[in-house]
């Protein structure tokens, strides 16, 4: 398991931890801690999650398909100060005054060198005298002698070139290539089309959960066997929202209005104990070994949400309370998370 730390640039905030809170939970890591910062660049988001190393791939590559991430980068964590957000608008000093450019180089200077010209002698005339260029008589031995042209002799004609020695001629085995495996044609892809919940199942089913009541999950499980599958996830948040709001009436109907972490530390938890293991911290609920999600099975986080809906709405003083899955064991997650938010 490794810790990674992802920092997401998005456009606006609403909902936008949830939708990558799926997001982080269907690649199979578990939400650590999580930090929303609004910047002039938009919406800063910063996840700690923790999950198998061999998913981080996964995880960023869809990360990078999903339609509110402008920009994202994935890190290993590093525990200590907060990292700063790779996104977040960097701030200038007032007084701050950016040094001047660098002079330009000087440009070389190339002296051109100018031929002086060439001193005249004039003549030296005396009256009277007649002057009579002086001439060299030449050498016999210095007579220019033209060379004597003799014939040509043909140039040798070229030797013709060898012709290549042909190659060896060699008899290579040929390996016996394996015949292709055969090609399994993989059933496409048919999306789930969601249904409303089966409300005749869950009248008929809600009598024996009241009396076997903390025991209850076996018979959760035969409802979400027995329903259509796209019928599944409704079915079991309606069911789960009955027994909440039958356990709230039952235990806890004297309360009065209060806050969301007062809620859930009086009402939430102790109720839950009951039935698994739980631990909530910094509005995350952590479920442990939940007899609703088997690996490699389907998730039965639906009816821990609708139970804690129909447990806290007549107690939560806002009115705005809101459950989302962040992670599950059938996802191949170490634990369930809720994240409760109001």
């Amino acid at each position: 398991m490794i810790e990674l730390e992802l920092q997401a640039l998005s456009l606006s905030r609403e909902g936008l931890l949830m939708d990558v809170g799926r997001v982080v939970a269907a690649s199979g890591f578990a939400l650590v801690r999580q930090r929303l910062v609004d910047d002039r660049n938009g919406v800063l988001l910063t996840m700690v999650v923790r999950g198998p190393e061999r998913k981080q791939r996964a995880l960023e590559a869809t990360l990078d398909k999903h339609e509110r991430i402008i920009s994202f980068e994935v890190s290993p964590f590093v525990d200590g100060p907060p990292k700063p957000h790779f996104a977040a608008a960097r701030s200038v000093a007032k007084d701050y005054v950016p040094p001047p450019p660098p002079a330009p180089a000087p440009a070389p200077i190339v002296e051109s060198k100018v031929p002086k010209p060439a001193e005249t002698k004039t003549p030296n005339f005396q009256a009277g005298v007649a002057l009579v260029p002086h001439v060299r008589p030449v050498s016999p031995a210095f007579e220019l002698v033209a060379p004597e042209v003799s014939e040509a002799t043909p140039a040798p004609a070229p030797k013709p070139e060898p012709l290549p020695e042909p190659e060896p001629e060699f008899d290579f085995m040929r390996a016996s290539v394996p015949a292709p495996a055969p090609v399994v044609a993989e059933e496409p892809f048919v999306e789930m089309v969601q249904l409303e919940a089966d409300q005749a199942a869950v009248e008929k089913l809600l009598p024996k959960l009241m009396d076997d009541y903390p025991q209850i999950f076996p018979l959760v499980k035969k409802l979400e066997q027995s329903v259509q599958p796209g019928a599944r996830e409704s079915s079991l948040l309606l069911v789960g929202q009955r027994v909440g709001a039958w356990v709230f009436q039952r235990q806890h109907a004297l309360n009065t209005k209060m806050d969301l972490e007062a809620a859930m530390t009086r009402v939430g938890v102790p109720a839950l104990s009951a039935l698994l293991e739980v631990e909530y911290s910094g509005n995350q609920l952590h479920i442990r070994n939940s007899p609703l999600c088997a690996e490699d099975g389907h998730s039965g986080c639906k009816f821990l949400s609708g139970y804690l809906e129909g447990l806290l709405g007549p107690v939560i003083a806002s009115q705005g309370l809101s459950i989302f899955e962040v992670c599950c064991r059938s996802f191949g997650a170490d634990e369930c998370v809720l994240a409760v938010m109001d």
